[in-house]
């Protein structure tokens, strides 16, 4: 019962916070939506604010679930991360908001981070043979950083990809940018001594 309503809850939030923002968004939109009590949203979460930390954990433990960083197989990789921020553009938005709104640190923030440091650690000692040290493991969190602003740029300004990129299709033109940002991964993963 408890697993349904915060699947419910959380895909009426995801919707509402990735259209509206925290201060957009409404309780009482979401509890529509989700088919729940406003009140039993506000006792299981506590605060709008905390519903949506948690719907940006969720997503960000979503893609992190869905997704691995092969470090033999970066560009594949990067090209897997794309497709997932294709198919879920509501994390950008999330993002977006949260960087907008919540520019201090969020809540759920200290896992998170644990979490990309387990997959960069990863990263570093099995990318080329690599040796764990401080040097190669700041190049590797550079590069994650990077390569992740790579792919979401494409979804945060799509009107700048459609005035920039020379394409009438926009499937096209998103194939297009998933080929060239999987190169990019590629020789920057190259210019660190990866791959």
């Amino acid at each position: 019962m408890l697993r349904a309503f915060w699947r419910a809850s959380d895909e009426a939030a995801t919707a509402e916070f990735a259209a509206r923002g925290l201060a957009g968004a409404r309780i009482d939109r979401i509890a529509t939506e989700a088919r729940a009590n406003k009140q039993a949203i506000y006792l299981y979460f506590g605060s709008k604010e905390k519903l949506f930390g948690a719907v940006v954990r969720a997503k960000m433990a979503e893609i992190s679930d869905a997704t691995e960083i092969d470090p033999d197989a970066l560009a594949e990789s990067v090209g897997r991360l794309f497709d997932w921020y294709r198919e879920h553009p509501e994390l950008v938005r999330l993002l977006l908001w949260e960087a907008l709104e919540s520019p201090r640190e969020v809540q759920g923030q200290a896992e998170l981070r644990e979490e990309v440091q387990r997959k960069a650690g990863y990263f570093t000692e099995h990318g080329a043979g690599g040796v764990p040290d401080p040097a190669r493991s700041q190049a590797v969190q550079d590069l994650m950083f990077t390569v992740f602003g790579l792919i979401a740029w494409n979804f945060a300004v799509p009107q700048l990809r459609r005035i920039i990129l020379d394409e009438e299709d926009e499937a096209a033109a998103l194939e297009r940018r998933r080929a060239s940002v999987m190169e990019a991964a590629r020789v920057l993963a190259e210019s660190h001594g990866f791959g």
